[in-house]
């Protein structure tokens, strides 16, 4: 006996369908998001999880059947398992990050078991279906699964515009845990009470009430957990740590010293030594006209804080997406004194954008130099490092304009390097290829002849050494250009640099 009538207890069921389905997606898109920022790579972060998931669903619908004859039971204990897994998956996954190194084995883990448990709704919530209404079974089952999409549509959106932005990845998934919570309790403990014995009801509502304190517990020491992380991540030496709307970023060091930058659990900014790296980076390219520079990336004010060192710069434009970056390197006193105040400047300005929709709508023929101060292909994803991206770049030149590139290290990783050569030149660009001390590896590049590095007259004189010019084709000679034709260039659909 129902303690509703059957058509409203069939839309509670629909209902909760819907809520599990949102709380499925928020599972795998917040996975697919905290992978992408720990491990890198978001085209094969997003591949791993999304097949596994698909596969694991497969197998939890096939385990599915042997609980159907205990539905109610079987899926009571369901979801409060998925909500405790799911909505603790991001803690667990930051975890291993932080205090092992390494999180591919449990990003795995999770993501099979939270595709199984995904996977075993639908056949035990068809069953609960089937005993409150008796309409035809092809009605009943394109009814659970426009639900469970609509449901899905919902979580979708709900994860990159409510949840990430407001709340994080992790309280995010914390909170949809504890809504999977109810909607299963509810739907278990109240409208299919009589069909459980008094002791499987006392057992639920004991799960159930220990997953939303677990739950409500690990939310209340978020903030415990997440310092702690990073405590493990960067040591005790934490200056400031911002979740930008792009991006974690983190500074740390001791005070009395140049701050180290990291972006992602990634080292981006080394402050005792980082001027190797901008040094060799920017001061190639101004061996020529110079009066307008664009830098593209570079929102610590680090490239920029080389380009104003030539008095004759008339105007440097820095284009980065992350204003919160740029915002940190204007107004924290160890990076805006490491970047020399470059943002106070009143050459420099400040476009917060993505560097490829923003070079499109670039005025032909507007800038001397152009600075690609990018993330490294593995990371920054293909599109920056496209043939499309240099075609805009290049179109952007003035006439005996120059393009430097940060391409990665050329001698851990030549495949990548000699990638973003070929494309460079696939663009119609001629490139010179040199290295930095450190194995930083950049390509200086120009219309119609490979320029000269110049490094000798640079103003102020370099504190780091000379760059190494690389070898060109030809034989095969230590991190020298491959034999014969290279590589072949990277585009947008068929991006070439390594996963």
């Amino acid at each position: 006996m129902l303690p509703v009538r059957p058509e409203a207890a069939r839309y509670l069921i629909l209902a909760v369908v819907f809520v599990c389905a949102a709380c499925g997606l928020v599972y795998e898109l917040e996975l697919v998001a905290l992978a992408s920022y720990l491990i890198g790579d978001s085209v094969t972060q997003a591949s791993v999880v999304l097949s596994l998931m698909v596969f694991a669903m497969g197998l939890g619908s096939l385990l599915a059947k042997r609980l159907r004859c205990r539905a109610v039971v079987g899926f009571g204990v369901l979801e409060a398992v998925l909500a405790l897994v799911g909505g603790g998956s991001g803690m667990m996954l930051y975890a291993a990050f932080a205090w092992s190194g390494g999180s591919h084995l449990v990003l795995v883990s999770i993501s099979l078991a939270i595709g199984v448990l995904i996977g075993a709704e639908i056949p035990l919530l068809m069953s609960l279906m089937q005993r409150v209404s008796r309409r035809d079974a092809e009605g009943t089952v394109a009814d659970l699964f426009a639900a469970d999409y609509v449901g899905a549509l919902v979580g979708g959106l709900a994860f990159p515009f409510l949840l990430l932005p407001w709340l994080g990845e992790l309280t995010g998934a914390l909170l949809t845990g504890a809504v999977n919570a109810v909607a299963g309790g509810v739907l278990v403990l109240w409208l299919f009470r009589r069909d459980m014995s008094p002791r499987s009801r006392r057992r639920l509502i004991l799960l159930n009430a220990a997953v939303l304190a677990l739950l409500a517990a690990a939310t209340a020491l978020v903030g415990d957990f997440e310092a702690a992380a990073r405590r493990a991540v960067y040591g005790d030496q934490v200056r400031v740590a911002v979740r930008t709307e792009v991006q974690e970023v983190v500074l740390t060091g001791r005070a009395s010293q140049p701050p180290d930058l990291f972006i992602d659990g990634r080292l981006k900014v080394r402050g005792s030594d980082e001027h190797r790296y901008h040094e060799a980076l920017v001061h190639p390219a101004m061996n020529g006209p110079h009066s307008r520079v664009l830098i593209l990336g570079g929102g610590d004010g680090l490239a920029a804080r080389e380009a104003l060192g030539y008095g004759d710069a008339g105007s440097v434009t820095v284009v980065d997406l992350d204003a919160g970056l740029v915002r940190l390197a204007r107004r924290d006193p160890a990076l805006s004194a490491l970047n020399s105040r470059a943002y106070d400047d009143p050459r420099t300005g400040h476009v917060t954008a993505d560097a490829f929709s923003w070079l499109r709508g670039a005025r032909r023929g507007a800038y001397d130099v152009i600075v690609s101060d990018l993330p490294e292909p593995g990371t920054a994803g293909g599109k920056l490092y496209s043939l499309e991206f240099y075609g805009l770049a290049r179109r952007a030149l003035a006439p005996g304009g120059r393009i430097v590139v940060h391409a990665g290290p050329a001698g851990a990783a030549p495949g990548t390097y000699w990638t973003v050569d070929a494309t460079l030149r696939a663009a119609g660009l001629a490139t010179t290829p040199y290295r930095a001390e450190g194995d930083h590896g950049f390509l200086l590049a120009a219309v119609g002849h490979a320029p000269g590095l110049g490094l000798d007259a640079a103003v102020p004189p370099l504190r780091s050494p000379l760059a190494e010019r690389l070898p060109g084709y030809g034989p095969a000679a230590e991190h020298g250009r491959p034999r014969g034709d290279g590589p072949e260039p990277s585009t947008l659909v068929r991006p070439r640099y390594a996963r």
